[in-house]
C-alpha cells in the first residue's frame, strides 16, 4: 500500500506528485514548473507572477456566483532536513514516503507535508468538478520557510478574493486567527587560526539523536538545543584541560530546532583520559535533564584519525562557547492574554565555522513587537560583550487576531455540524504568511487551518491520515457555505 491508495485519493495523489519534485526553499524552480504545468494541463487559468508565486483561478459553480471569493493559500517549498546517516540530495531526489499505522512519514528526511498537504488540498479543490463553491483563487507562494519571500513580494491587487483560507496550520480542529512575528539575528566572531603545537590529540565531539522540531510550534516542548549541548560539553574541556577548538558546527535552518552538532577539538595528550571522563559525566547530567523530551540523545567523543592543523585562538573560542550558553534560547515568556500560548521565544538555530568566522544564526518570534525588539537588544548585548558583530534582518510583525468575523462564524458552525464538536479558535506562535499577506490585502477576512502534523522541520515529520480526510471534508463544506457578497 502506498500513499496514493489512501483516502481521499484526490488529495493524496496530489501530495504524491509533490513528493516527487525537489522543492527545498530557495530552489523552487522545478516545483514552480510542475505547478504551472499541472494547472495548464487541466484547463485551469494559471499564471506565475513576476517573482515566482503560482496563482490559479476557477469560476464559481452554477448558483454560487454571488458568494464571496475565496483564496486558498499554501507554500510550495519545504524544509530540507535529514538524519546524518541518510543519503538524500534534496535538489535531485524525491521524498520516500512511508505509512506507519495512522501516520505518513518519510525515510530519514523531512516529509514536506508542511506545506505540501495544504497545497494538495487546494489543488484538489481546483480539480474536483463535483464541488459547490463561489469564485476560487489558489495562491502558492515560494520561499516561505526561509523568509516568506513569496508573500512579501506579492503585489497588491493581483488577487480578487474576499476571504483568505491559509492551509498551513498543523493541528486539526484548531482555527488560527493570529500568529507571531519574527526577526532573524546573526552574530559573527572573527578569528585567526593558530598552528597546533606538539602534544595534542585530535578528537571529534558529536551530539545527535535529539528530536529537534519546528522552532515555533515545538519550542514550548523544551527540547534540547544541540548547539547549546555542545557548548556545555566544551566549556569544561577548555577551562579544566586547555582543550583547543578547531571548529564548531550545528543546525542548518533558522526555523528548525537544531538536533545535531559537532566540534573538532584538540586535547592535550596527557589529559585525554580525564577529558573523556569529563564529557561522559557532563553529558550524563544533560541526558538526565532532557530524559522526557529527548530520550534518544547521544554524545560521542572519539579520536580523529586526521586531526586539525590549526585551531581557533583561545580567547575567541572561549567567548563563543560562553556566548552560546548566555544567549537566550527557547521560551522567553508565555502570553498573559491567551492561556498556553508562547508569546516570545528564540531559537539559536545555526552555528557555522568557516573562513576565519564563527557565525551564530537565530530566529526570534513574538506576538508583541516590542518584546521581540527587546529580545534582540539582549542578544546584541551578549554577543557584543563577547566580541562579536551583531545584526538583525527580515523582521515582520505578527497577525493580530480579529475574532467574530463572518468566515470564522461560518467555519465554527460548519465544523460543529460536521463533527459534532466545537472548533477551537486560537492564535499560534509560529509565523504564518497571513501576517504579510494581510498587509497587502487589508480587506481580507483571514483564517488558517490544516490537518495534524507532528515534528515538522525534522526527519520525524509525520501527518495524521485521518485528519487529512477531515480537513478535506471541512474545506469542501466551508466553500459550500461561504457567505454571499
Amino acid at each position: 500500500m502506498t500513499i496514493k491508495d489512501l483516502e481521499p485519493k484526490i488529495v493524496w495523489n496530489n501530495f504524491y506528485g509533490l513528493t516527487q519534485i525537489p522543492r527545498p526553499s530557495k530552489h523552487e524552480g522545478k516545483v514552480q514548473e510542475y505547478l504551472y504545468n499541472w494547472g495548464k494541463s487541466r484547463g485551469i487559468e494559471t499564471e506565475r507572477d513576476e517573482t515566482g508565486n503560482i496563482i490559479m483561478r476557477i469560476p464559481a459553480t452554477k448558483g454560487y456566483e454571488n458568494r464571496k471569493g475565496v483564496v486558498l493559500q499554501g507554500h510550495m517549498d519545504m524544509v530540507p532536513q535529514k538524519t546524518a546517516d541518510t543519503v538524500h540530495d534534496f535538489l535531485k531526489d524525491p521524498i520516500k514516503t512511508k505509512i506507519a499505522g495512522d501516520w505518513v512519514g518519510a525515510e530519514g528526511t523531512t516529509l514536506g507535508a508542511d506545506d505540501g498537504i495544504g497545497v494538495s488540498i487546494a489543488l484538489s479543490v481546483l480539480e474536483d468538478k463535483n464541488l459547490k463553491h463561489g469564485p476560487i483563487e489558489v495562491l502558492v507562494t515560494y520561499d516561505e520557510e526561509t523568509g516568506m519571500t513569496g508573500a512579501d513580494k506579492l503585489k497588491p491587487g493581483v488577487l480578487k478574493g474576499d476571504i483568505l483560507i491559509n492551509l498551513d496550520s498543523e493541528t486539526e480542529g484548531e482555527l488560527y486567527i493570529g500568529c507571531a512575528g519574527g526577526l532573524d539575528a546573526q552574530a559573527d566572531f572573527k578569528y585567526s587560526g593558530v598552528a597546533v603545537p606538539d602534544g595534542f590529540t585530535g578528537y571529534k565531539l558529536t551530539v545527535k539523536g535529539l528530536q529537534g522540531g519546528h522552532s515555533g510550534m515545538d519550542i514550548i516542548l523544551c527540547r534540547a538545543n544541540a548547539n547549546r549541548v555542545a557548548a556545555r560539553l566544551i566549556l569544561p574541556l577548555i577551562e579544566k584541560f586547555g582543550v583547543k577548538v578547531a571548529s564548531l558546527n550545528g543546525g542548518s535552518l533558522r526555523n528548525a530546532i537544531p538536533f545535531e552538532a559537532e566540534a573538532s577539538l584538540l586535547v592535550p595528550a596527557a589529559s585525554a583520559g580525564d577529558a573523556e571522563a569529563c564529557v561522559k559525566s557532563v553529558f550524563a547530567e544533560i541526558k538526565a535533564e532532557f530524559a522526557q523530551t529527548d530520550p534518544g540523545a547521544e554524545c560521542h567523543f572519539e579520536k580523529e584519525a586526521d586531526s586539525a592543523s590549526v585551531y581557533i585562538e583561545d580567547g575567541v573560542a572561549l567567548n563563543v562557547v560562553k556566548a552560546l550558553l548566555a544567549c537566550p534560547d527557547g521560551v522567553e515568556r508565555m502570553s498573559a492574554s491567551v492561556p498556553g500560548l508562547v508569546e516570545t521565544s528564540n531559537n539559536m538555530a545555526v552555528v557555522k565555522t568557516a573562513d576565519g568566522h564563527i557565525t551564530i544564526g537565530s530566529l526570534m518570534r513574538s506576538s508583541v513587537d516590542s518584546a521581540k525588539d527587546f529580545l534582540a537588544e539582549r542578544m546584541r548585548a551578549v554577543f557584543e560583550l563577547a566580541g562579536a558583530g551583531f545584526s538583525v534582518s527580515g523582521g515582520y510583525s505578527g497577525w493580530v487576531p480579529n475574532p467574530g468575523t463572518p468566515v470564522i462564524n461560518t467555519m465554527k458552525k460548519v465544523y460543529k455540524d460536521l463533527f459534532g464538536k466545537d472548533l477551537k479558535v486560537m492564535a499560534i506562535h509560529a509565523g504564518l504568511e497571513c501576517a504579510l499577506l494581510g498587509a497587502k490585502y487589508p480587506n481580507w477576512d483571514m483564517v488558517s487551518m490544516g490537518p495534524t502534523l507532528v515534528h515538522p522541520h525534522s526527519p520525524d515529520e509525520r501527518v495524521n491520515i485521518a485528519t487529512v480526510a477531515k480537513a478535506w471534508d471541512f474545506v469542501v463544506k466551508v466553500l459550500e457555505n461561504i457567505p454571499e457578497r
